[in-house]
């Protein structure tokens, strides 16, 4: 099981300096990767629990954002080139990448230039989002209704460019010539692409065939949910006759990371269920459950807030030192 930090920069206050020192401990304890999180804007709707949908569109949770509309958080995009430069061997990337905030050709350019700058570390995961309020601060308020064809159209151009000396594309929300982009990724034939949500698994299994998808990541996700999606999106790719696989993915979950003193009331609640926060037992037997379900990596996820960076180092230690090594042994 690979490990994979979730940098905490959406939060109401978060310094560079509290990101650089996480950045440090996950490559001197050989993480695999760390990832940033995607969030353009906090609507003040959100700060009286306003919102249109609930988060991320998960029914359990409220209409409204853990951050506030007035707190200092940093835009993940631009922490990429900067982690490139902080880091040598962990792999890096945004979780997830929305794409209809962003013109298609011009992320994967982008995106090529970042995998030169880490040196071929970089991972590509993309979603369509779920906010109608950040669709329409980014001036994407009428791709809303077809967020989910801009994510396909955005893998096509993505491939497209990073695998063609020249490319052209004509599709709805990009429609251009043939053009160069300029370097292609140094990984071949490219970076991996990730996607998220999908919760179809038909529609998910046709994405993997026809895309060659290399990962999934999912959001508080059981064991047994994790068990029960594996299995499905298995079935569809059978039916369909394909040459991919379930364990030809690497599957990731964010999940909410805290080591307590005590044990935690851990009984179901969805997605709000203390999966990865409670004591060393208590972790330490959740893991070896997510093992034995097939998940690869599970994303750590810091709180939003109540948890200073020092607590989560520490407990990034305690992971990596003392839980790991019972969970690498079963």
């Amino acid at each position: 099981m690979k490990l994979a930090l979730y940098l905490p920069n959406f939060r109401n206050k978060v310094t560079v300096k509290e990101l650089e020192d996480l950045t440090e401990l996950a490559e001197d304890l050989d993480f695999d990767s760390v990832w940033t999180l995607d969030r353009i804007v906090v609507p003040e709707a959100s700060d009286r629990g306003e919102l249109q949908y609930s988060f991320g569109m998960i029914p359990e949770m409220p209409k409204g954002l853990p951050v506030s509309s007035r707190g200092e958080f940093l835009q993940g995009m631009p922490l990429l080139p900067w982690l490139a430069a902080k880091t040598s061997k962990v792999r890096i990337g945004m979780s997830i990448i929305d794409t209809p905030y962003r013109s298609p050709g011009v992320l994967a350019a982008e995106l090529a230039t970042i995998d030169h700058l880490c040196n071929g570390r970089l991972n590509v995961a993309v979603g369509a989002g779920w906010m109608p309020e950040e669709f329409a601060a980014a001036s994407a308020a009428h791709i809303f209704p077809k967020r989910n064809k801009h994510v396909r159209e955005t893998i096509e151009i993505m491939q497209g460019i990073w695998t063609n000396e020249v490319f052209e594309y004509h599709g709805e929300f990009a429609d251009f010539e043939s053009c160069g982009f300029g370097a292609k990724p140094v990984q071949k034939p490219h970076p991996p692409i990730f996607f998220s949500g999908l919760k179809d698994p038909k529609r998910a299994a046709t994405r993997v065939a026809k895309y060659g998808l290399s990962g999934w990541i999912g959001i508080q996700d059981s064991p047994e949910d994790l068990k029960g999606w594996r299995g499905a999106i298995q079935r569809e790719l059978e039916e369909m006759d394909s040459s991919h696989t379930i364990d030809d993915l690497e599957i990731a979950s964010m999940l909410w990371f805290v080591i307590t003193d005590q044990d935690v009331d851990q009984t179901a609640n969805g997605k709000l269920t203390n999966l990865m926060v409670g004591s060393a037992g208590q972790i330490t037997d959740t893991l070896k459950r997510y093992k034995e379900a097939g998940l690869t990596m599970p994303l750590l996820w810091p709180p939003f807030a109540d948890v200073p960076v020092a607590k989560t180092l520490d407990d990034l230690k305690r992971l990596k030192e003392e839980i790991m090594p019972k969970v690498d042994a079963m």
